[in-house]
């Protein structure tokens, strides 16, 4: 018992001990932790370019003319896809952020997209490809005069909006009906004549305005793709094997196999890569039915053009 009374009145000391500690003495729970926020990602506008031209940007009688069209603007609310939407896809395999748009009419001129259409398109564009009618003047074939008075024109009002832009003329193809046919400039002259020709009056046009970034060699694209065997270069009389026409069923406009080599020219120059790292997996290559072993040579050939000037 006496061992027992002497426990009791020790515990109770140590308990009063305790009670009677500051608080601050006490080891306190830790705070709930914190949620911490994640951090914002990093949003980096797209660069954005516009197309404009006339059936030779829309993809015209091929499966390019609808080709991805709601991956792009079109101005006109035409539905388009064409040529821009190749250039697109192109830019999002090489990791690049395009805001795609376009502007084109069949059959017009630069100068019906000055007086008809450019309250569509006068605003801040960071790069701008104007392609001209493919005879330069429809009653005048051949005829610079309005495409040095036009393109001009445009570009002034892009680089009022952005000193910075980036306009660049295309030089597009011949084309086979007029040079294989009697009865235009062209007719019985070599192939490579007409796109030559329209090279250098792009050439000239360029030389009127530092907006001018530079030009795409698209009909010399064509003409080095028949040079070298890939593509035939009289549809008239059918269509060697093993090569491609570049030519649709008009002799005029495109098939696939030439808008997906101007889409190269384009992508090539205005993001300054090389065509060749698109490779034989290329989408839109595959989507249009395009031999891989045709489209790197397509690259290929377009990767060649623009080592030139």
């Amino acid at each position: 018992m006496k061992r027992l009374a002497l426990f009791t009145l020790a515990l109770g000391a140590a308990l009063a001990t305790v009670a009677a500690s500051p608080v601050a003495a006490q080891v306190a729970p830790p705070p709930p932790a914190t949620a911490v926020a994640p951090r914002a990602a990093t949003v980096t506008r797209p660069r954005s370019i516009l197309f404009i031209g006339n059936s030779f940007t829309q993809g015209a009688h091929s499966a390019v003319k609808r080709y991805r069209n709601n991956t792009v603007i079109d101005l006109n609310g035409d539905g388009y896809g064409g040529v821009p939407a190749l250039f697109k896809l192109f830019a999002a395999e090489s990791g690049l952020n395009y805001a795609v748009s376009l502007e084109t009419d069949g059959g017009k001129t630069l100068g019906f997209h000055w007086n008809q259409r450019r309250q569509l398109v006068d605003r801040q564009w960071d790069v701008v490809v104007l392609q001209e009618l493919s005879t330069l003047d429809r009653e005048r074939p051949g005829d610079p005069n309005d495409y040095r008075t036009y393109a001009p024109q445009l570009a002034a009002m892009f680089a009022r909006n952005n000193p910075r832009v980036d306009v660049y003329l295309m030089a597009t193809w011949s084309r086979a009906d007029l040079v294989y046919q009697p009865g235009s400039p062209w007719s019985g002259k070599p192939i490579t004549t007409m796109a030559q020709d329209l090279r250098r009056a792009a050439d000239g046009v360029r030389a009127l305005s530092p907006a001018f970034r530079g030009v795409l060699p698209v009909g010399e694209a064509w003409n080095r793709a028949i040079a070298s065997g890939i593509a035939d270069p009289d549809p008239y009389n059918g269509v060697a094997f093993g090569q491609v026409d570049l030519w649709t069923y008009d002799h005029y406009h495109a098939s696939i196999f030439g808008y997906y080599l101007e889409a190269l020219i384009v992508f090539g120059r205005v993001t300054g890569l090389d065509p060749t790292r698109l490779g034989a997996n290329e989408r839109a290559a595959d989507d249009l039915g395009i031999d891989p072993k045709v489209a790197v040579q397509l690259q290929q050939v377009a990767k060649a053009q623009l080592a030139l000037p």
